[in-house]
This record gives C-alpha cells, structure tokens and sequence, in this order.
C-alpha cells in the first residue's frame, strides 16, 4: 500500500497503452543479418533490455539475472523466457558467445576476462538525457544488424515523447529525493523525465544540476510542491529512512506525492514513457488543486 496522498507510478490503463503496443512490435523479431553476432549474451540491467528489444529471433541466448527482477527491470517477463546469468566470466565464456553485451559500470574483472578469451564485448553507457535512449537503441542496432529494427523503435519513442512533452508558464515545482537524501538535478535522466513532464526540478535551484545529496534543511527552505520519492525494498534500510522522516512526511501533508518505481526510471530504454506518463498525471492533479 502506497501512503495517502501517493499516486501509483505505472498502474494506469493510460500508461500501459502508451508502450504495450511497441513492445509486442519489438518482440516480433526480425531475423538476425547473416554477418551478424548468433550468439548475444547481456551482463547488465539497461543493455538486457536495450538487447530484448532490438535483437533479433535466437539472437539474443542469455541476460543478467538483475533483468528478471520486476523491481528493477521494466522487462522482467521477457527476462524470465531467457536463460540468466550472474556476470561471471566464466559462465559467459561456456556459453560460447560470439558478442558480450555490458555496461561501462559492469565490473571490470569480468569485462577484462573476457577480452583476454577473445571475445568480443560491447560497452554501452548509461543514458544521461532522453537523446541518449535514441543513440543507445541504433548503437545496439548497428551492433546486432539490427538497424531497421531500432531505427523503427526511435522513431516511435520520439513520437510518443512528442505526445507528452509538456511546458506551461508556471509549472508546479517537484523535489527528487532518494535514499540518503540524493536528488537527481536537470542534467540527468531523472531530470529530464520531470521537465518533459511539465514539472520544474527544485535541485537545479539549489545548485544541484547534476545531482547530489540534498539536506533536509535545503528541502524544506526549498518548498516544493510535491515530494518524490523512491518504493523502499523489502526490509530495514538507514539509507531510505531518510524517505519516510517527518520533515518529508510535514512537506506531504495535504499534498499529492509520488513514488518513482526503478523499473521506469533507471534505464534508458523507451519505458521511461511510463515515468513520463506518471508524472505527466502528478503535474495535472497539482495545477487541479492550484486553480
């Protein structure tokens, strides 16, 4: 149960619409080029998903088992058709791949490893900014042979970005803040999920543009009009107490809030159009109390 005042993050039929149709497109796989890598093996959240949605039938053999978590992957039931590994060196290599797909943050003994073995690794960087979910989906494209294939899935992210893409003059002021009192500023993919939501970032304010840890003092002069604030996991964390102190919960009161569900808004894939969404409809219930 979500505290009063909290509006569910990707629970609405409006939202689901907006990528059920590209994803059952995108998982309609075009065979691979007969250059093309036959044996795709993904080591990392954000590239098993870019991998799912770009590769093409057989393509893709096997994906971190982080991808199989509903928590944390936006593609958990796509995961769980897909043998799971723990991106351990050894594992990938009996799987005999022909290309490694990981993250540049994917832990580097593993990466080195392989290299050493011979086989061929891709390193994707995280997305910092929507434009980078674009050059993420052709990089991995080119990558697979798959280039109509992801080339068709920018064009239709960037349309149904363009749908809700949202600015007003005075839009409502909202506060990111995490587990140990981190918030995500303008200049980050969090950031730029809330401006193309029509919702102004207080961290930019105070000198945070590209993230940091936000006092509560700060937050509190700060006056936001909404708090957003992450779904805790399973058991006690000092780390995201900060969440529920009372400052935050005396900043909610009698104000609609939000929680950001990690499957929407860690990776740049498409599904950030579910945080989007989410926020898009939290920005509309706040200039519906303002008026």
């Amino acid at each position: 149960m979500l505290p009063a005042g909290v509006l569910p993050m990707s629970a609405s039929m409006h939202a689901s619409s907006l990528w059920i149709p590209w994803l059952v497109a995108a998982l309609t796989a075009a065979p691979a080029l007969a250059d093309a890598p036959r044996r795709v093996v993904s080591m990392n959240l954000c590239t098993d998903q870019l991998a799912m949605l770009v590769a093409g039938e057989g393509q893709l053999i096997s994906v971190s088992a982080l991808s199989a978590d509903p928590r944390g992957s936006a593609m958990a039931d796509v995961a769980a058709r897909y043998p799971l590994n723990h991106g351990r060196a050894e594992e990938i290599y009996l799987m005999q791949p022909d290309l490694v797909i990981a993250g540049t943050f994917t832990r580097r003994a593993t990466v080195d490893m392989l290299d050493r073995l011979g086989i061929p690794v891709l390193l994707l960087e995280p997305a910092y900014t929507l434009d980078d979910i674009a050059a993420l989906l052709i990089q991995t494209g080119k990558a697979l042979g798959q280039e109509a294939k992801a080339e068709s899935l920018v064009a239709d992210f960037q349309t149904r970005l363009g749908l809700l893409n949202s600015k007003d003059a005075a839009n409502p002021r909202a506060a990111l803040y995490s587990a140990n009192g981190y918030t995500s500023g303008d200049r980050t993919l969090a950031g730029e999920i809330l401006s193309a939501a029509g919702l102004d970032n207080v961290a930019a304010e105070a000198g945070l543009a590209d993230g940091g840890f936000l006092p509560l003092e700060v937050l509190v002069m700060a006056a936001p009009d909404t708090v957003i604030t992450g779904v805790p996991y399973a058991g006690e964390s000092r780390a995201e107490a900060v969440t529920d102190h009372p400052v935050i919960a005396a900043l909610r009161d009698g104000r609609p809030g939000a929680r950001m569900m990690d499957r929407d808004w860690v990776c740049g894939t498409p599904f950030v159009l579910q945080a989007i969404n989410a926020m898009a409809d939290l920005r509309h219930t706040l200039q519906d109390g303002q008026r």
